[in-house]
């Protein structure tokens, strides 16, 4: 591995190991390769999940992949960005070859996270290998990325709100616009207002949604949701579904989007959609969180529940319409982002994530 220069970035060591922020030495980029300053980085559910265990990729890793920066350096045979150039991180680039690229769903490529088996860097202090945790290893001053793994950064948005564009704003966005196929008029539930949830808030205003409920165990976040486009609150109790109900004339709403990743909100979301209503999971949950239905409710509900992963989104395709809502006025970035940190804050973040707490985290370089 050619060696440069060192930087600091946040190691995951092992699974439920604490966060390390040390030195790292980064390879000079190889063909098809670039090199990448980071301006910001967003704290996102499933870097914790990543460090936890819930989702598994190679360790010791460095976590993060949601950023923006500037090219510092590329290798070989990249040609649609140089030094100098804005760019918006990708963790999950499409390969454009398997099954669901053919089909043109390349949110779920078979080969999107294969370069999290690869080593990326190594620590400054012992040379020990490290992989990219997802592809982008963004939670570094610098990282060296695959050229699919950068996009030009959208004009007029600043680094550091363009960094929410890679997974937060795409996510939410996307499973309101792609998953539930939101229609003017139609009323929206959306259960968790983190950083994803605020996103989908805003998603379900900008697609003219009339009744927008948003759903958290926090009584804190209600101003962060009405801010978002939330038209009721209501904390999460084992009554949230009849509440919904009796917010929607005793109907239930057309679409409930799930942004938390737990059994019991899984079955609520459902529960509080009317019959042939659509639900649409977001959140990632473990693989104890067994959700549950009886073969006759769901003959009688006819209602409709979808995974939906990375918000069913084409980054190439969604960036430019984003960054329009952005121009306009319509989608507000910084409106998501409750906390500007350092790297030395991930592990404070991710303890405010796990206690319900805050929008997003940005970790600002």
């Amino acid at each position: 591995m050619a060696v440069r220069s060192a930087v600091r970035a946040a190691v995951v060591p092992a699974v439920g190991a604490p966060l390390e922020v040390t030195g790292i030495e980064l390879p000079a980029p190889g063909p098809g390769r670039v090199r990448v300053r980071l301006a910001a980085a967003g704290v996102c559910h499933s870097d914790l999940s990543l460090s936890n265990g819930t989702m598994r990729v190679p360790l010791p890793a460095v976590l993060g992949h949601e950023g923006a920066g500037t090219v510092l350096s590329v290798g070989d045979d990249v040609t649609h960005v140089a030094p100098g150039d804005a760019v918006v991180l990708n963790w999950a680039p499409s390969c454009g070859a398997c099954h669901a690229c053919a089909l043109g769903e390349v949110w779920l490529c078979a080969n999107a996270l294969a370069g999290a088996a690869h080593v990326h860097a190594r620590r400054a202090d012992d040379g020990t290998d490290l992989h990219p945790g997802l592809n982008v290893a963004a939670f570094a001053e610098e990282t060296v990325v695959d050229a699919g793994c950068v996009l030009p950064a959208p004009d007029g948005i600043p680094l550091t709100d363009a960094a929410l564009l890679g997974c937060a704003v795409l996510t939410g966005y996307g499973a309101v616009h792609h998953s539930a196929k939101v229609r003017e008029g139609e009323t929206v539930a959306v259960f968790g207002a983190g950083g994803v949830g605020l996103a989908a808030l805003q998603s379900a205003r900008i697609a003219g949604a009339s009744k927008i409920v948003a759903v958290d165990v926090s009584a804190e976040k209600e101003e962060l949701a009405r801010a978002a486009g939330a038209t009721d609150y209501l904390i999460a109790s084992d009554t949230t579904a009849r509440e919904i109900r009796a917010l929607t004339g005793k109907q239930g709403v057309d679409v409930a989007v799930e942004c938390v990743g737990r059994a019991t909100t899984i079955r609520t979301a459902w529960e509080s959609t009317r019959r042939g209503g659509r639900t649409t999971v977001v959140g990632i949950g473990g693989k104890d969180q067994q959700v549950t239905f009886n073969a006759l409710e769901i003959f009688h509900w006819g209602r409709t529940l979808a995974g939906c992963v990375y918000g069913n989104a084409d980054p190439g395709r969604d960036l430019p319409v984003l960054a329009e809502h952005v121009r306009a006025g319509r989608l507000d970035l910084g409106a998501l982002v409750t906390e500007r940190i350092a790297l030395d804050g991930i592990p404070a973040a991710f303890e405010n994530m796990l206690a319900g707490k805050g929008g997003r985290a940005l970790v600002v370089f």
